[in-house]
């Protein structure tokens, strides 16, 4: 009877041992300002890029290295992120990301004071930016390690959802602000210092609120084994993946396009003669609609586990508003039009981004989820840059351009029609080798569901022992 008496309880204390902490929402709340921050201080001078040019004394391509330096500086660090992540841990790498982050923006304010040489604005507004970009991996590739060791099973894609369309919500404020706040005062210093004080308080948020990377008790199965693979043998079998292979090549195009969009779609708007008022409401439209298919795509994923399924389906409707916006992207006087694109195309496109990051684990399991997630994240950086790089390579100068109100004058009169043309072919391309290569069995599901059979097995057999005793 004492022996069948031990064995229940011993049971009963395996089936307790995955709890929930309430200050994961605090965590998730953090980790979401950061996130905002950091795509604001990325995107802060792509809706007025004209503007900068004028205030930095540079062309509008040396305004896009703003934005570009995020990418160029993600590659090489990713690898290291994403092993500070798997090994280090979530709290020192999100309060190492919030201090960078910080320190860039004020740097960046420094950059534009009125008695700095003028030679010497632009290279200390990229040192600035160049802070800011290192801490972006640390941040972006948080969501699937937070999720994974916080959340339960039925709250993961959720989770993940929340603190990684917390960036698009960033790139969405730009939009808004960005322009707004620079024709109203006139002044980039103005501009810098609004985005810097909100990066100071979450700097002492992160500090000060998060004392531990995991809860004292996980709350779930594969919360006990996450990263357990060491870093270098998860590389490995990853790169031996094929399902993440595809989904790392697919996806990361799609990374790359979306970063297009945000970085030059005022340059592609106003040679149409689209001011940057109305380039800075299609940005937010492309943002706002995101936020809200993400957390439709969300809730659904999270209740039917159809991962797959579900984002075959936003890709290839993803690609359908691509190819209508590199058509009506090229029209004048269509700003009704161009607006319902816009928001078309980040209904589907951004609603893709959370599941896609749940399944790059999903299909990787037990490769540690920073990691996972982190080489998809580093192919997106790669192909943004080779995106970009091509789009305004394929542009071609306009000898006069009547629509024209960039700021630039004629220098930012070029043609986007072959370049819009082209980002819409490349959008297509990669849903359509998603859709018919990509399949994968759900890892982490499975082992979760065997470890549950197993203990509900268990229980089973102890209570019967005990009735018999």
């Amino acid at each position: 009877m004492e022996d069948g008496r031990d064995d229940y309880n011993s049971t009963q204390r395996t089936a307790l041992e995955f709890r929930l902490y309430k200050r994961r929402w605090f965590i998730l709340l953090v980790l979401c300002l950061l996130n905002c921050s950091n795509s604001v201080l990325w995107l802060t001078f792509a809706p007025v890029a004209d503007q900068t040019a004028e205030h930095l004394h540079v062309t509008l391509d040396q305004v896009n290295w703003l934005s570009l330096v995020y990418m160029v500086v993600a590659i090489p660090l990713s690898f290291i992120t994403t092993w500070m992540l798997d090994t280090w841990g979530l709290r020192p790498t999100m309060i190492l990301g919030s201090w960078l982050n910080m320190a860039g923006s004020v740097l960046r304010v420094v950059g534009v004071l009125s008695y700095l040489p003028d030679y010497t604005q632009f290279p200390i507004v990229m040192a600035g930016q160049t802070l800011c970009s290192l801490a972006q991996p640390l941040v972006i590739f948080s969501p699937t390690k937070l999720a994974a060791l916080w959340f339960p099973e039925h709250q993961r894609t959720t989770a993940n959802m929340i603190a990684s369309m917390s960036n698009p919500l960033g790139l969405l404020f730009v939009n808004i602000f960005s322009p707004l706040i620079l024709n109203r005062t006139n002044s980039l210093f103005m501009l810098l210092l609004i985005y810097a004080i909100p990066a100071f308080v979450i700097c002492c948020l992160a500090t000060v609120g998060i004392q531990e990377s995991v809860p004292p008790t996980p709350p779930s199965a594969s919360a006990e084994t996450s990263s357990s693979e060491p870093f270098l043998q998860g590389i490995k079998l990853l790169l031996k993946n094929k399902a993440y292979m595809i989904l790392l090549v697919c996806f990361g195009s799609g990374i790359g396009i979306f970063t297009c969009f945000s970085t030059l779609l005022e340059q592609i708007l106003c040679v149409k003669g689209y001011a940057n008022d109305f380039a800075g409401l299609c940005g937010a439209l492309f943002i706002v609609f995101g936020v809200l298919g993400a957390a439709i795509l969300g809730y659904i994923v999270d209740k039917t586990k159809l991962f797959t399924e579900c984002i075959k389906i936003s890709m290839c409707l993803t690609s359908l508003a691509c190819t209508m916006f590199a058509v009506v992207s090229q029209l004048r006087e269509q700003k009704i039009v161009i607006g319902l694109v816009c928001a078309f195309f980040g209904l589907f496109g951004f609603a893709t981004y959370p599941v896609a990051m749940e399944l790059s684990v999903e299909c990787s399991y037990p490769v540690g989820e920073a990691t996972s997630a982190g080489l998809v994240f580093i192919s997106g950086q790669i192909q943004s840059i080779v995106y970009t790089v091509l789009l305004q390579a394929l542009t071609t100068k306009l000898t006069h351009s009547s629509l024209s109100v960039c700021a630039a004058g004629d220098d930012a009169s070029l043609s986007w029609m072959v370049p819009v043309l082209v980002m819409a072919g490349l959008c297509c391309l990669a849903s359509c080798s998603f859709v018919i290569f990509f399949h994968t069995q759900y890892r982490r599901l499975n082992a979760e569901a065997e470890v549950a059979e197993k203990h509900s097995a268990q229980t089973q057999r102890v209570m019967k022992n005990s009735t018999d005793a």
